[in-house]
C-alpha cells in the first residue's frame, strides 16, 4: 500500500558536465561526465522517496522505446511501484538534454513528449485512496492535465483525505494565471523555484509572492531559492527564510525535487513544518553535490547525518 502517490512528468535527462560553449561547426569538445538519470517533477521526487524508505507509486507516462525501458527498469530498482506508468504506443519518452556548467547551473533542451498524453482518466483512484499523500508534479508541460483536470484531480484526492502538494515546470507563459486559477484552491503545500514563482506572479519579494499563491487558496508555499534555500511560509503568515546547507555544488539538477521529496518524507515522519522542509534541503544539498536527479542521497540516515554535521550556506543579501 503506498505512502504517497506521485502523478505527473517522467523525463529521462542526458547531462554532460562541465559544459562551456557548443563548439563551432563539426568540432569536438571534450566533457569529464556524461550521465543518464531519471528525472521530471513526478518520476525524480519518487525516487528519491524510495531512497528514503517511503512506499510510492508514480504515475505517468513513457513511450514504447529504450529511453521509456530505461526510465521504469531504474524506478522499479529503487523500489519504485511503477504498475501505473502507462507505455504510450505513439509518443516518445520524454526527454532533456542538459549541458551542465562548472558551477551548476544549465539550460535545458526538452521533449514533452509522452507527457503530453496523460490525462486525468490514468489517475488510478484505488491506488490513491489507499494513500497519504498526492504529489501533482509538472503543471504547465502536462497539457492534457493542466488546467481543470488538475483541479479536479487534486481536489478528489483531498476529498479521499490526502494531502496534495504541487511543483511546476514553468517558464514564462501569459496562460499562467489562468491555468493555475481553478489548481490553487485545492493545494496543501505548494513548492515552485522562485524564478517561476516570480514569473507567474510578477513579484520578486518572497512574502509578496508567497501571498500571492495564498490569496489563491494555498496552504502553504515552500519557495526553493538555489544556494539560498528555502521561503516557508504559511497562509496569513510572513515567511522564514531556512538557509542551505554549504555544499560543493557540481548540478542544480534535480535539487527541487529531492526537496520535494524530503519535505514530504518529513511529513509522513510527524515533523512540524520548518523540521521537514530542513530535512527537505538537506536531500536537495545532498543532490547537488553529484550530476543528475538521483546523485548523493542513499537513505534517511544518512540525510539525518549530513544535516547534523554539516554547515550552513551564507545567504545571499
Amino acid at each position: 500500500m503506498p505512502q504517497v502517490v506521485s502523478f505527473g512528468a517522467h523525463i529521462a535527462d542526458a547531462l554532460g558536465w562541465p559544459f562551456t560553449q557548443v563548439p563551432p561547426g563539426q568540432q569536438l569538445a571534450i566533457l569529464e561526465q556524461i550521465r543518464f538519470t531519471v528525472a521530471g517533477t513526478a518520476a525524480a521526487p519518487s525516487v528519491n522517496l524510495a531512497k528514503l524508505g517511503v512506499d510510492v507509486a508514480t504515475v505517468g507516462r513513457v513511450g514504447a522505446d529504450t529511453i521509456g525501458d530505461f526510465v521504469r527498469t531504474t524506478m522499479d530498482g529503487y523500489g519504485v511501484d511503477t504498475t501505473h506508468l502507462v507505455t504510450d504506443p505513439v509518443l516518445q519518452t520524454s526527454a532533456s538534454l542538459l549541458p551542465i556548467r562548472a558551477d551548476g547551473s544549465r539550460p535545458a533542451l526538452h521533449v514533452i513528449g509522452a507527457n503530453a498524453g496523460l490525462r486525468e482518466d490514468d489517475v488510478p483512484w484505488d491506488v490513491v485512496a489507499q494513500a497519504q499523500v498526492f504529489h501533482l508534479g509538472g503543471l504547465f508541460v502536462l497539457p492534457g492535465v493542466d488546467g481543470e483536470p488538475a483541479g479536479r484531480i487534486l481536489a478528489r484526492a483531498r476529498e479521499l483525505g490526502l494531502t496534495t502538494t504541487v511543483d511546476l515546470l514553468a517558464s514564462p507563459r501569459p496562460d499562467a494565471q489562468d491555468l493555475l486559477a481553478p489548481v490553487l484552491p485545492h493545494v496543501d503545500f505548494l513548492l515552485p523555484n522562485v524564478e517561476e514563482a516570480g514569473w507567474i506572479t510578477g513579484r520578486e519579494d518572497y512574502d509578496e509572492i508567497a501571498r500571492w499563491f495564498h490569496d489563491r487558496g494555498v496552504g502553504t508555499t515552500l519557495l526553493t531559492l538555489g544556494g539560498d534555500g528555502v521561503h516557508v511560509a504559511r497562509a496569513g503568515e510572513r515567511g522564514t527564510v531556512l538557509p542551505a546547507f554549504a555544499v560543493d555544488v557540481v548540478d542544480s539538477t534535480g535539487c527541487g525535487d529531492a526537496l520535494t521529496a524530503g519535505f514530504v518524507s518529513g511529513l509522513l515522519d510527524g515533523l512540524d513544518l520548518h523540521a521537514a522542509a530542513e530535512r527537505g534541503l538537506a536531500c536537495g544539498s545532498l543532490v547537488a553535490t553529484g550530476l543528475g536527479s538521483d546523485a548523493g542521497i542513499v537513505d534517511l540516515a544518512q540525510v539525518e547525518e549530513f544535516a547534523r554535521s554539516t554547515p550552513r550556506a551564507a545567504v545571499a543579501g
